[in-house]
């Protein structure tokens, strides 16, 4: 395997996200709080980021806490949100030592003060990095993103800065949370769940999927490289027909299909 996880004839995976599953069922499995399933998953996306800067892949998204999260139990949710803090601050030299660039993605609003005011440092003490990009969705839905988006396009319309005629995908593209980051290439989900729990919605239109039946606490190097593999075993078509690729195998798009047309 290449630096990138991929053949040399291929272009790289530049992007990888990935529905962190399972913490809870391997805590039950094992008898213990559901809480010590996340301090486990904590170790596993320690495990994953460090790969990733190994293998050169540029941009890493871990759903971390959905919208509908929040209608957990009160405990639960206190829990995750210290887990999150303690993260910040036990991985926050690590980061900056590695070129690791933190953004977080979702509806802010939900979050405490003191949480909002952590993220907050750690992206402005890491935005120099430049080795990886590492994206937490946090109070994050793909609806609620686009709902968002929506309604900013409505409003620069009304004040006369959108040309409607004109606007296309792209665009629309630079008024989401991920406004400059390119959409993944492979999109993995752990658990045994084949879904993608509206997590990157308008992102993954053309990324590929891979799930595993590995709860996420269990998913090691080892894992993610098996999922590398099968992602380079994988011809990405956009829409295109495969003598299309042979002539042109260095197209890839953003934001819309190449050819304007799905198929």
């Amino acid at each position: 395997m290449s630096k990138q996880g991929q053949n040399e004839s291929k272009p790289p995976l530049q992007h990888l996200a990935i529905i962190m599953d399972g913490n809870g069922r391997w805590a039950k499995k094992k008898g213990l709080p559901r809480i010590a399933g996340h301090h486990q998953g904590v170790q596993a996306v320690v495990q994953v980021v460090d790969e990733c800067v190994k293998l050169g892949i540029g941009y890493l998204s871990l759903f971390a806490f959905s919208s509908e999260n929040w209608g957990r139990p009160k405990q639960e949710v206190d829990a995750l949100m210290e887990l999150l803090l303690q993260f910040l601050v036990s991985q926050r030299q690590k980061m900056l030592d590695n070129g690791i660039r933190l953004r977080v993605i979702g509806d802010r609003s939900r979050l405490s003060e003191s949480v909002c005011r952590a993220l907050t440092a750690a992206e402005t003490e890491t935005a120099a990095g430049r080795t990886l990009t590492m994206i937490l969705a946090l109070s994050y839905g793909g609806r609620d993103e686009i709902l968002r988006a929506a309604k900013k396009l409505a409003a620069q319309t009304a004040q006369g800065r959108i040309d409607l005629q004109s606007f296309d995908s792209k665009q629309f593209s630079a008024l989401l949370d991920t406004q400059d980051i390119p959409e993944p290439d492979l999109l993995i989900r752990t658990s045994g769940e084949r879904r993608i729990s509206n997590f990157l919605l308008w992102q993954a239109a053309y990324s590929e999927l891979y799930f595993t039946d590995v709860l996420w606490p269990d998913f090691d190097t080892r894992e993610l490289h098996r999922a590398l593999e099968d992602y380079r075993q994988r011809k990405r078509r956009f829409g295109l027909t495969d003598d299309q690729l042979d002539s042109s195998e260095t197209l890839q798009p953003q934001g819309e299909n190449p050819l304007n047309s799905v198929s």
